[in-house]
């Protein structure tokens, strides 16, 4: 079998992420990223529950540190400071719980461990079409990093970026990653909370909706 890296964050739809690259056959390296976010230690507790469950050993379990991104600023989830906006699933402008272009920090990453491990997949969960509208959770910006990944690493270096659920609604996602058996019990979605969700932000409200709907799937 070969290695891929799924970046995961301990939430939902990378979870299931973590689930189709098994299924797709690959054995499980998992990249957890500490960026500074509110609920970073719920998170971080996810993502060990999920690497058990997905029984990815020790060594294949890395949690990065981009303490970066919470110096940097400019976001809700990182700046407690700035007043989290409330979950609206109206909205078509991107919230101000976008972290500027973190997910191209959390690529490289990915791609620098594949080069130690020889890894020759990295999956992420980005979702266009049931998300809150990140600019960074793009197939195109997928395409644009796996092509700059091509000519900034060594020239045996083969590396293929998936986003399997990029189409997907997050019903859909539900249902699969259902169909998986994904503990999604385990996963972890609120902004806001590291204990009880909060239940308005747009990330509560997208799983919400998401379960709900999932039921008439």
């Amino acid at each position: 079998m070969s290695l891929a890296i799924v970046a995961l964050s301990g939430g939902l739809d990378s979870s299931v992420a973590a689930a189709v690259a098994h299924k797709d056959g690959h054995d499980l390296a998992l990249l957890h990223a500490d960026y500074g976010q509110l609920t970073e230690e719920r998170e971080r507790t996810a993502f060990y529950q999920l690497a058990d469950h997905f029984g990815v050993p020790p060594e294949l379990r890395l949690v990065v540190p981009i303490e970066s991104l919470k110096l940097i600023g400019g976001s809700s989830l990182t700046d407690a400071s700035i007043p989290m906006e409330s979950g609206d699933l109206a909205r078509t402008s991107v919230p101000n719980t976008y972290v500027p272009f973190r997910n191209a920090h959390l690529l490289s990453a990915c791609v620098s461990w594949a080069e130690i491990i020889k890894a020759c997949h990295i999956y992420v969960g980005f979702v266009e079409d049931d998300s809150s509208g990140y600019p960074d959770c793009t197939l195109d910006f997928l395409k644009a990093f796996e092509s700059a990944a091509h000519f900034g690493t060594l020239p045996e270096t083969k590396i293929k970026l998936h986003a399997p659920l990029a189409r997907k609604t997050k019903a859909e996602i539900i249902k699969l990653g259902t169909s998986l058996n994904v503990p999604l019990h385990l996963t972890w979605s609120c902004y806001r909370s590291e204990t009880v969700p909060c239940g308005t932000c747009d990330s509560c409200l997208l799983r919400q909706r998401g379960f709900e709907q999932s039921l008439e799937l």
